[in-house]
């Protein structure tokens, strides 16, 4: 064996490692953020949970547009959903591999959840890393996580919003991702479905509801609110 031989056999196992060939696609192997602007956020997002003291009812994960409550959308989730105590867990550009690594790193048993709204993936299929099967699967993994980590929670899964201004193959991709959900339904998962808010009859995305055809505007936040609020309020008092 030569040397350049011997340099590819160390080579290969260690790129295998790393991609995390291990017979599962990416999208299902737990993976942190490897950007310096989300790893910070990364890192105050385990260190909220680990921190966190007593319950905390209502929990928002995910990537980019669930971090928007914080901006675009923080007027709404100040007065509709921060009154529930929710908890906002999301980064920027997360992927459901990402979200996978944070829940592994700071599980969240012990905020003791009634309800997790989660919505995740656009970014598996916008950055290319992951194809309408993988991405499904990372979804579907990242939920049973949820609902071992927090049986008693009911998991708000919200089909992934539509991205991309006119119609085109990603939306296809996602579409395909929202039907495979919708076609097998979990116990204690409730699935939604606000995509056909967004986009007009000509199919283009409505730009006073997503100004980049991606993310949220105040409009858009409000829309999201008003369809998960009667599912993550708490129960009437029946005295």
């Amino acid at each position: 064996m030569n040397i350049r031989t011997r340099r590819l056999a160390l080579l290969v196992p260690a790129v295998a490692a790393l991609m995390g060939m291990t017979g599962e696609p990416t999208s299902v192997v737990p993976a942190p953020r490897e950007d310096a602007g989300a790893i910070a956020r990364q890192d105050q997002l385990v260190a909220m949970v680990r921190d966190a003291k007593g319950p905390v009812p209502v929990l928002f994960v995910g990537d980019s547009i669930t971090q928007g409550w914080n901006d675009p959308g923080k007027a709404t989730w100040d007065a509709m959903i921060a009154p529930l105590g929710a908890m906002n867990l999301g980064n920027s550009g997360d992927r459901t591999e990402n979200v996978l690594w944070r829940l592994q790193q700071a599980p969240l048993t012990k905020l003791a959840p009634r309800a997790i709204v989660l919505l995740i993936g656009t970014n598996n299929v916008g950055h290319g890393k992951s194809n309408a099967a993988e991405t499904l699967a990372g979804i579907q993994r990242v939920v049973s996580v949820l609902r071992a980590q927090c049986p008693e929670a009911k998991i708000v899964l919200m089909s992934v919003f539509p991205r991309g201004e006119h119609i085109n193959a990603m939306r296809g991709d996602l579409l395909q991702v929202n039907q495979a959900l919708a076609a097998d339904p979990k116990p204690g998962v409730t699935l939604v479905d606000i995509g056909t808010r967004f986009i007009d009859a000509n199919g283009d995305i409505r730009k006073d509801l997503m100004p980049d055809s991606l993310h949220l505007s105040p409009a858009g936040y409000r829309i999201w609110a008003e369809s998960v609020l009667p599912l993550v309020s708490a129960p009437a008092d029946k005295r």
